[in-house]
């Protein structure tokens, strides 16, 4: 039987389109039971209708981080998920939220942690960059009450070319990602 992800994303989700890709090639024996956004417009929910996945926003609006996440494991559970990617999701979850998808809750980073650790999105490939390292990558790591410091399950690596921007840094690690995704989920045992 196939293993029953749910996704939480707030951006374009470009990290899920490899594994989605997979899927449809039936490289990957995943479901993709549900995509959950707490942006209505974040581009990720129109990737997961695109290839026939439930997306749903749920609006945070007005609640704690405690309120939202109960929102969100609820509509997760109903759904039966088995395993949850956090996919540009732009949302610290809560410690309760950790507790429940102990184990089975993963987040990719894009950059090779703990390095850059607890920056986000653009502003990681510009750290990258202003530090002149060499060597960049993403991180999948296991979702702890540490914010980008649970256990690391899978890194994957590129260079820092002398020519690069942010974007063309970010561009590079998201192809990383989105393989380090599908390899993750290859060898996943719940």
């Amino acid at each position: 039987m196939s293993l029953r992800v749910g996704v939480l994303g707030s951006t374009r989700g470009t990290a899920l389109q490899g594994v989605l890709a997979a899927v449809a090639a039936g490289t990957l024996d995943v479901k993709i039971v549900l995509v959950v956004s707490d942006k209505q417009s974040a581009p990720i929910l129109e990737r997961a209708v695109k290839h026939g996945v439930r997306a749903l926003f749920l609006d945070p609006a007005g609640m704690n981080r405690e309120t939202y996440d109960r929102q969100v494991n609820e509509v997760l559970r109903e759904a039966g998920t088995e395993l949850v990617l956090l996919i540009g999701y732009m949302r610290i979850v809560s410690d309760q939220f950790v507790e429940t998808w102990r184990g089975r809750l993963l987040n990719v980073h894009p950059s090779l942690l703990p390095a850059f650790g607890g920056l986000m999105n653009m502003k990681v490939h510009e750290a990258v960059l202003a530090a002149g390292v060499r060597e960049t990558g993403c991180t999948i790591h296991q979702v702890t009450e540490e914010v980008d410091g649970g256990p690391i399950v899978l890194q994957k690596h590129c260079p820092v070319l002398s020519e690069d921007t942010a974007e063309m840094l970010k561009s590079r690690v998201e192809v990383l990602e989105q393989a380090a995704f599908v390899e993750v989920l290859q060898r996943w045992r719940a």
